[in-house]
């Protein structure tokens, strides 16, 4: 077995992973304060065909990736488990509280301990470590741009939004919180 086979496993495990959470986690109307504001689809729809129109495109552009053949494999592989192991704790770490869509449920208290105390959105940098290395998997600049630029965009708008959620509810609590730590990469943003 080598490398491409793990990657891809890894990848099945994330997208099954993605589908049982949306499925188990959604909160339902009655269950919570729903903020959605439809970003739970966008996300999907964004991603799912960001990645279709990549893989449309790479048979049009040559790898041109330094280290494509040599330590970008690796690397990906690397990124693809961090961003799943930051992923999966950050869920872990909200336990009843994680929702896949932005929703608060009643007496739901804000998280700052774990990764939380690190970043406010740490679930969303794991996805971000997930979509990029499936982003640099591709191998062509063109394929990577198509791969991460509009998921990211819209991983952002989720993240405006949930803020607003979280604004409303937690009022001065989630404002200090914002203050000492970033939304999503560690001491940058």
């Amino acid at each position: 077995m080598n490398l491409e086979f793990y990657f891809h496993a890894l990848t099945n495990v994330w997208v099954v992973g993605e589908i049982l959470l949306a499925f188990f986690t959604t909160t339902g109307w009655g269950q919570g304060w729903i903020q959605d504001r439809g970003t739970q689809i966008i996300l999907w729809v964004v991603i799912i065909a960001s990645f279709k129109v990549g893989v449309w495109m790479h048979k049009f552009f040559p790898v041109d990736m330094p280290g494509s053949y040599t330590w970008l494999p690796p690397l990906v592989l690397g990124l693809l488990m961090i961003g799943l192991g930051v992923r999966a704790a950050a869920i872990v770490t909200l336990g009843r509280a994680f929702s896949a869509n932005v929703a608060l449920r009643p007496g739901q208290r804000l998280k700052r301990s774990g990764l939380y105390s690190v970043v406010r959105h740490p679930s969303y940098l794991g996805l971000e470590l997930c979509l990029l290395a499936c982003a640099l998997h591709a191998r062509t600049w063109a394929c990577f741009a198509v791969d991460i630029v509009p998921p990211t965009l819209a991983v952002l708008y989720r993240i405006h939004v949930e803020e607003i959620a979280l604004r409303r509810a937690f009022a001065a609590d989630y404002e200090d919180y914002s203050r000492s730590t970033k939304r999503l990469i560690p001491g940058v943003y």
